[in-house]
């Protein structure tokens, strides 16, 4: 029985193309600033976003946890959704790395209002820290793949402004905002004074992700990317996956958004789940479970059916399309729930 794989869209395999991609790469000592498929990709990846620059790092935890160091002093205030991914899977990062009280607000998908950010912005006072930095996560892992708003997040931008308060991006999924939308890359990360691109979730790339920014804020990037380890060397036979992964698989993500609305249309049908079709806009699918079931229920049913999915509360259990699951593999894996739900 074929496993089939639906915990995230970073379990997946480079294809051949991209293999031969990585086999061809000419590299250099990135270290020494001299690999030249680091540069072709940094290049591209600024020209893509309209970015002054990019720095190519191992992972989009480093990636944000650098911008947020390169922003910031210890003791500052961030403001940011209580469900986002450096809240929940960067192992206090913000704190430890950068010395940052986090102000963690509860939203409905992710979108801070901007009337939210004005009344969390602390007085100046002896006793208060700054609050300085503001940080959204588009689209929202945890909220389901949830698009946020582009003209909310041009109102957050007004208030960053006002109260001169830094705007963090993280946009490891951006490119499925990109596609959902129609919206340029460019107009969805403009607001922002930094953003967080991933390469490994949804576009097939093995590893890597890159910061965003001006020259000045990168060439601190750098510096962070140093201290926090992340230099490689001859890192250009994993940029060239990027490569190819941008130039190749970004379109491909409308059948990714398909076959996730397929998957949830189809799980709705057992009376275990209760999810909002609304809510369902990218990749992902957050499946609320009602009834007799749990989340650690309908796992184990899972594992015993080779699906691969992950819990994500007592009562919600995440599933996440890709560019190795066919719509065929959609359908055989509602078609093994149906044997036991």
């Amino acid at each position: 029985m074929k496993f089939i794989d639906l915990r995230s869209d970073t379990v997946t395999k480079p294809s051949g193309a991209m293999r031969q991609a990585i086999a061809n790469a000419v590299v250099g000592d990135d270290v020494l600033g001299d690999d030249p498929t680091v540069i072709e990709l940094q290049n591209y990846i600024a020209e893509l976003f309209k970015k002054e620059a990019a720095l190519f790092v191992p992972s989009g935890t480093m990636s944000n946890q650098i911008c947020l160091k390169a922003h910031s002093e210890p003791g500052w205030e961030i403001l940011c959704d209580r469900q986002c991914h450096i809240v929940n899977y960067e192992v206090a990062g913000p704190v430890v790395h950068s010395g940052l009280l986090i102000n963690m607000i509860n939203t409905e998908k992710g979108m801070i209002p901007a009337e939210i950010i004005r009344e969390s912005v602390r007085p100046l006072d002896v006793h208060s820290p700054l609050t300085k930095m503001v940080s959204l996560e588009n689209t929202h892992n945890r909220h389901g793949g949830t698009i946020l708003p582009q003209d909310e997040i041009l109102e957050v931008r007004k208030v960053c402004d006002e109260f001169d308060l830094k705007f963090h991006l993280d946009g490891a999924r951006i490119w499925n905002a990109h596609i959902a939308t129609g919206k340029s890359l460019h107009e969805l990360v403009k607001p922002f004074d930094s953003v967080s691109v991933c390469l490994s979730k949804g576009l097939g790339a093995p590893i890597g992700s890159l910061a965003l920014g001006t020259k000045e804020f990168i060439n601190k990037c750098y510096r962070e990317r140093k201290l926090f380890g992340g230099a490689m060397r001859q890192v250009g036979i994993i940029a060239a996956a990027g490569l190819y992964a941008v130039k190749n698989n970004i379109s491909r993500l409308k059948e990714d958004h398909d076959n996730a609305r397929y998957l949830a249309e189809g799980l709705n049908k057992f009376d275990c789940f209760d999810i909002d079709l609304k809510r369902v806009e990218t990749n992902i699918v957050i499946a609320p479970i009602i009834g007799n079931e749990t989340s650690k229920t309908i796992y184990a049913k899972c594992e015993d059916l080779k699906i691969g999915a992950i819990p994500t509360a007592p009562q919600k259990i995440r599933f996440v399309t890709h560019l190795d699951l066919s719509r065929k593999d959609i359908k055989e894996a509602l078609d093994r729930l149906q044997t036991v739900l």
